[in-house]
């Protein structure tokens, strides 16, 4: 069924718990009324007309994901609340025996920023998509996490509940930015799930000292620099600023959105239909209930550096792994090179011409093909017989 919840969605909507009822009274008030015109139903509403773009049919459902892991004295959201949590999920319908891609977003975004990408995925491999907890449509517990370890294990613990109720295994495992942080931390953690990580201009490789930035060392002793990172350690988010603006909010993330996207395409950038639809799906996403975006200082110093980095486990490493970077990403490529020398399974970095941060948005065509060549051994009878696509660079 096009774009509509199957069984199981229906199920996990019967069980809509007290706080998400009184969200959806809310959203019963006409949006010029409030001073945020937003709410979880215009989030999912967004969802549909943004994949109405997509040809290829899917099922939209809430995962219900419990209120925590079996056994834990602390549940994975450290909330006090016991009522059950969603996960906002997406399938494409595939041909029987497509290997599985499971497709993680990033900070400040949601599952369909890859509206671009799943008519061609579909093609090859069983595309599920997911917005992680706090994110997009899926359940915005509050975050009351105060550690690395507990915000980790906030996107961690609950991606593998929300694994175990999807029964998967020997999934393909896609992470953008602070989504492939989290997918290489998973990885880590749950190996034995996982058949290949696909690491999209991932973040959190190095740390501020591994990284010795002069720069940001002198600009962090200006009157500037002092403000921002006081800023940054007071959990300031750039979603709060979208949120002060109120009704003026959407008009902010549409200048947002023609300067973030596009701008490194390489001439295919997106329809005036696509900018509109992922303008009002981007406000939606963004401007509801702070959640999961307040894991920001947990995970990352001033400046985006790791507190946990990856490299320093690089050497742990047991799931085969494909880096994926645009030529104009400001996630260096050279944090993946560190880390594949520690690394004791097989490891390629590919990157992307005409495409900045977002590849997936800013060259479609060339990341569909560096993705379908990193899963060559899944989709082909003779993968070794299988170049690089021509275009394409591998570090």
């Amino acid at each position: 069924m096009v774009g509509e919840a199957g069984s199981s969605a229906a199920a996990a909507a019967a069980t809509t718990t007290g706080a998400e009822t009184a969200a959806k009274k809310w959203s019963l008030w006409p949006s010029f009324f409030r001073w945020i015109p937003t709410s979880t139903d215009h989030i999912i509403d967004a969802e549909k007309r943004l994949l109405s773009l997509v040809k290829t049919p899917y099922v939209q459902e809430q995962v219900n994901i419990g209120s925590g892991p079996p056994g834990s004295k602390i549940r994975w959201f450290r909330s006090k609340s016991d009522e059950s949590r969603f996960i906002n999920t997406v399938t494409f319908d595939s041909k029987e025996g497509s290997p599985t891609l499971v497709m993680v977003h990033g900070y400040a975004a949601s599952q369909g920023f890859f509206f671009r990408n799943f008519d061609a995925l579909a093609r090859h491999f069983k595309v599920i998509a997911i917005d992680q907890l706090g994110w997009g449509g899926s359940s915005r517990p509050d975050f009351t996490c105060k550690s690395t370890e507990e915000t980790e294990s906030w996107f961690i613990d609950s991606f593998e509940e929300w694994r175990k109720a999807k029964d998967l295994s020997n999934f393909i495992l896609l992470g953008h930015s602070f989504g492939g942080y989290i997918a290489a931390k998973y990885a880590l953690k749950h190996p034995e799930h996982v058949q290949h990580l696909i690491l999209v201009g991932p973040a959190g490789f190095t740390s501020e000292t591994e990284h010795k930035s002069e720069w940001l060392t002198q600009f962090r002793a200006t009157w500037k620099g002092a403000i921002l990172n006081h800023l940054w350690e007071s959990n300031f988010t750039p979603q709060k600023i979208i949120r002060g603006f109120g009704p003026w909010g959407p008009s902010l993330v549409h200048r947002y959105t023609n300067a973030r996207f596009g701008s490194y395409a390489e001439g295919d950038g997106l329809t005036e239909e696509e900018s509109r639809l992922l303008t009002d799906y981007v406000y939606h996403t963004l401007a509801a209930k702070a959640s999961g975006e307040l894991c920001l200082k947990y995970i990352f110093s001033f400046g985006a550096f790791a507190r946990m980095p990856l490299l320093q486990s690089a050497s742990e490493w047991k799931v085969p792994t494909t880096f994926i970077y645009g030529f104009n990403d400001w996630m260096n490529y050279k944090g993946a090179q560190e880390a594949r020398k520690h690394m004791k399974v097989p490891c390629e970095i590919i990157r992307v011409p005409r495409a900045g941060h977002f590849v997936f948005i800013d060259n479609p065509t060339a990341f569909h093909s560096a993705v379908i060549y990193s899963c060559r051994r899944f989709l082909s009878p003779h993968p070794d017989n299988i170049s690089l696509p021509e275009g394409l660079a591998s570090a």
